[in-house]
């Protein structure tokens, strides 16, 4: 009923493709969109449309999308976490990675004239890896706690950390 007639052009053969994803890792029902505003707030994505608008370079926007990529897959899989929180080389090496990247980005901005919107799309990503980082920390120390608290009223091996114990008693 809604084929398109013999020899007729269809509307989207006039539209570009649009872009699925561009977050590596994001096999989520969440759109880019809205990892970039979890991860860096609406007014870092409002300052992203406007740098696609410009369409200068896709380079520091892959960079800056691999870093949300990473920041994304690590938070949602508690396996990753306790990797990392297992291994603070890996942990360190992931977060130097992050801040490279975004080293990167803000290296290409300031040759010749920095772009104020990239200025605060970089401040916004770095400010991000930091919580990202802050958030390990964080974690460590309150199982720490929870774990010197709780020991004291039933055995070691009844208090679990582990990614299969929290996923499987989550809500």
């Amino acid at each position: 009923m809604n084929a398109p007639l013999p020899g007729s052009i269809s509307h989207a053969e006039h539209q570009p493709a649009a872009r699925l994803r561009e977050i590596p890792y994001n096999y989520t029902s969440f759109s880019d969109r809205e990892i970039v505003i979890r991860f860096l707030g609406e007014d870092i994505w409002q300052v992203l449309n406007a740098l696609r608008a410009e369409r200068k370079t896709g380079r520091s926007a892959r960079m800056l999308f691999e870093v949300l990529g990473d920041l994304w897959v690590v938070t949602r899989n508690p396996y990753l976490q306790d990797d990392l929180l297992e291994n603070p080389k890996r942990r360190k090496a992931l977060i130097d990675a992050l801040h490279h990247r975004i080293a990167a980005i803000d290296a290409r901005n300031t040759n010749g004239t920095a772009n104020e919107k990239v200025q605060k799309l970089v401040a916004a990503a770095k400010l991000a890896v930091e919580k990202f980082a802050e958030d390990f920390r964080q974690t460590y120390d309150l199982r720490k706690k929870a774990l010197s608290k709780f020991s004291k009223i039933t055995r070691k091996d009844n208090i679990q950390f582990d990614g299969l114990a929290r996923v499987s008693h989550k809500s």
